[in-house]
């Protein structure tokens, strides 16, 4: 009996040997398909940075609330395409006939004037031959408020600009400073290029084209964004080595230190 306990040991071990790989193979499963398993959180993570590129430059709001949430904001969103057609046609009938044709405001309106009196003149002296009544002509009288608030308003914007200016000149910020000139750079030529009415019926027409794309194709415009300025900054970490390190510091650059 001792024997044979002796001879069945060793299968026994042998046994616990082959079940112990199997075991070990079970685990290297299911850690595989626990891998597996985990494939698909992993695929989330593009959305998680989807949300944080839309956040640097959307500033977590939508772009019809960063419009204002009115009339103006569902006019340049498209929101009712009839009047934002209108508004668009009516300034592309006001571009080309000042631009295109050469017609003059003051003599536009002039000719509109004349044309409207000449109507009610005729109405009004007409209606004594035609048993009609005259035409009432309405009492116009502008309201003093909206004046107030845009004046107002453009005060504060003329104040906020040249105190951004008398800072930047005095020299304390060479990044705004490079950035001003860049822009006003850029708008002498292309005021060289176009009058002023065509710059501002472009700008207007890019407020009308370019929310409505940004809103439908935030994702991929927020991400080539981002990939543009982390270029930019490359180019400038580049400029700022090569260049403006080397520039010596004026007086307040020394009593700050």
């Amino acid at each position: 009996m001792a024997e044979q306990e002796e001879i069945s040991d060793p299968r026994e071990s042998i046994v616990d040997k082959i079940s112990d790989k199997i075991d070990g193979g079970d685990d290297t499963s299911s850690s595989s398909s626990s891998d597996s398993d985990s494939e698909p959180k992993r695929e989330t993570a593009p959305s998680s940075d989807k949300e944080e590129i839309s956040r640097l430059f959307v500033d977590e709001k939508p772009v019809h609330q960063v419009f204002g949430e009115g009339k103006p904001a569902d006019i340049f969103l498209w929101r009712n395409k009839k009047i934002s057609a209108a508004v668009v046609g009516g300034a592309t009938a006001v571009w080309v006939l000042f631009e295109l044709l050469e017609y003059h405001l003051l003599t536009l309106v002039c000719h509109i004037s004349i044309l409207g009196l000449s109507l009610m003149f005729l109405w009004s002296n007409a209606s004594i031959f035609i048993s009609k009544r005259p035409p009432h002509i309405p009492q116009v009288r502008l309201p003093e408020d909206p004046f107030l608030e845009v004046a107002s308003t453009l005060q504060f914007a003329i104040n906020s600009a040249f105190a951004a200016l008398r800072e930047i000149a005095a020299g304390r910020d060479l990044k705004k400073f490079l950035l001003v000139v860049f822009v006003l750079w850029a708008l002498s030529i292309v005021g060289s290029c176009c009058s002023f009415l065509t710059l501002l019926y472009i700008v207007f027409v890019l407020l009308h084209t370019v929310p409505v794309l940004y809103e439908k194709y935030d994702d991929k415009i927020d991400a080539l964004a981002e990939k543009a300025l982390i270029e930019i900054k490359k180019q400038y970490a580049v400029f700022d080595a090569k260049v403006l390190s080397k520039i010596p510091r004026g007086p307040l650059d020394k009593k700050r230190a």
